[in-house]
């Protein structure tokens, strides 16, 4: 597997020496690194199949490339990691630059955590996971979260077998 992070004069300086070398056993073809600007169109797809699978009514293309485009290197905001095999995305992980109160710190929010049906069960969760740390770990933040839906069994096992701790908090959401 070669996992590059080739984002040198891409992100903020604090960013510049992202480099992970994933040590499990995922696929030798995988390559994961924060998706370019000129392949962003081709990772829609793969956001509106995230949102299908947790039933999105109506899914809008045109909301997505705005709202996603803001994680896109260099980024305030967050960053999207895309995991490759033969040059096509079989999964990513959008990354928001996070706060905790709590521990007056910042953290990373895994906001999503995707990987494409064909490619379930080889190890690129896993390796998109790891991706993801080794950001925190350059951006110097003590952890990574993330949540997930109390119905989603398979994700759990992949979440647990990482050695994350699983909280007792509770979500809410109001509309407004």
């Amino acid at each position: 597997m070669r996992v590059v992070y080739g984002i040198d004069a891409a992100v903020p300086s604090r960013e510049r020496s992202l480099a992970c070398r994933y040590r499990g056993a995922v696929p030798a073809e995988l390559e994961i690194a924060p998706v370019a600007v000129e392949e962003f169109e081709q990772l829609l797809p793969l956001i509106a199949a995230y949102q299908r699978f947790y039933e999105v009514e109506e899914i809008d293309e045109e909301r997505n490339r705005t709202f996603f485009r803001r994680f896109l290197a260099p980024s305030e905001d967050g960053l999207l990691l895309g995991a490759r095999r033969d040059g096509r995305f079989v999964g990513y992980a959008c990354l928001y630059w996070h706060f905790s109160s709590t521990e007056a710190c910042e953290s990373v929010l895994m906001n999503d955590l995707f990987v494409t049906e064909d490619a379930r069960g080889a190890g690129v969760g896993r390796a998109l996971i790891e991706a993801t740390s080794e950001v925190a770990r350059e951006r110097g933040v003590p952890f990574v979260e993330w949540s997930t839906a109390p119905d989603n069994k398979t994700a759990q096992r992949l979440y647990d077998a990482t050695g994350a701790e699983r909280t007792e908090w509770f979500s809410y959401e109001l509309r407004v």
